[in-house]
């Protein structure tokens, strides 16, 4: 197999996307090569067989001058791939579907996320197969979809036991933005203070500039409520510094509604991390102590003190089921064996 992959970034450093670096090493491994078309490169290393080609985002070139880099790229190579992998970026399976049909070419889309439209549709049609992770993905509902397993890296996401967890250590890990309702988690602490509960929390991860008043509204509501003795705001994480923080805190809290599969509620588990969370996908994987509505941060700080008064040993009974959960069935090598040894490409 000589595959095509599309997606936004190769950066191993990269705080959000990161972890695709990953995913193309593991990829190589079942794959004669790859070539990669990415909007952006950053520092990466990887194996021979791999062939990173950019659209040019990090030299600052105009969207004209990405769609011409992007057609260029894969006339080039035409004959030196078999199939196509798009990730998460539906708009290239609508700009290179004409092309790879004609030349014969497989387009397998991996999207996941709770919204669509007439583009995503679209995007699935001309797809042979399309995989996602969380059955209220958008494109779940599809006859040609398959729910795939999230793949996290569990060699690199694993305790540390010669780390001391912060007694009543809370982490909030993503980026600042509208759809992670940090606002939710901000007003539950504030609910744990008024209560007596002694607490510490961290907000890891930035806004991009779309959301930087988003931000700016996240911290002032700290300040109002004063809660900056207790709140404490790292900026980006990288995924090295992401480990740090899983292993640093007892509970991760996600306010991610439902919908997609997001990745650091199963990189929290495999490091032993208690998650909290809202997103309904986890209903089944997660005890129900563990799961609070959507947007209701009362019941969020009434699940987290209940948490925190469970005993030390109960607590890490819990830990050690879930993270056996991920290496059973979200690490990386399930997600790649079970793409391509089950003929899905």
């Amino acid at each position: 197999m000589r595959l095509l992959i599309i997606t936004q970034k190769v950066d191993k450093n990269d705080p959000i996307l990161g972890f695709f670096h990953r995913w193309i090493e593991e990829f190589a491994k079942h794959c004669q090569s790859i070539i990669v078309i990415c909007l952006q490169k950053g520092e990466y290393d990887l194996s021979k067989n791999i062939k990173i080609l950019s659209l040019g985002k990090e030299k600052g070139k105009s969207k004209i001058k990405y769609i011409f880099n992007f057609y260029k790229h894969i006339w080039h190579e035409r004959k030196n791939y078999d199939a196509v992998f798009v990730h998460m970026n539906q708009e290239y399976v609508l700009l290179g579907w004409k092309f790879w049909k004609l030349w014969n070419k497989k387009i397998f889309l991996w999207r996941n996320h709770i919204k669509g439209h007439f583009i995503t549709r679209l995007s699935v049609f001309f797809s042979n197969k399309v995989f996602c992770t969380s059955p209220q993905s958008f494109t779940a509902r599809f006859k040609k979809t398959k729910i795939m397993p999230a793949g996290i890296d569990i060699d690199f996401f694993k305790p540390d036991f010669s780390v001391q967890r912060n007694p009543n250590s809370i982490l909030f890990l993503g980026r600042i933005d509208p759809v992670k309702n940090v606002d939710i988690f901000v007003e539950s602490l504030k609910k744990l203070r008024d209560e007596g509960v002694k607490f510490s929390a961290t907000i890891g991860g930035e806004a991009s500039d779309k959301f930087a008043e988003y931000e700016k509204i996240i911290r002032d509501k700290v300040s109002e409520y004063h809660l900056s003795d207790k709140i404490i705001f790292t900026g980006a994480v990288s995924k090295s510094e992401a480990l740090k923080l899983y292993r640093e805190h007892e509970f991760y809290v996600n306010a991610t509604p439902s919908g997609s599969f997001d990745k650091t509620i199963l990189e929290a588990m495999a490091c032993e991390t208690l998650p909290i969370v809202s997103n309904k996908s986890f209903i089944g994987i997660l005890q129900k102590k563990l799961i609070f509505t959507e947007n209701n941060p009362k019941e969020l700080a009434e699940k987290i003190k209940r948490i925190m008064r469970l005993g030390e040993q109960e607590k890490k009974n819990i830990a050690v089921k879930l993270r056996n959960i991920v290496v059973e069935n979200h690490s990386i090598r399930i997600l790649t064996r079970a793409i391509f040894n089950d003929d899905n490409i």
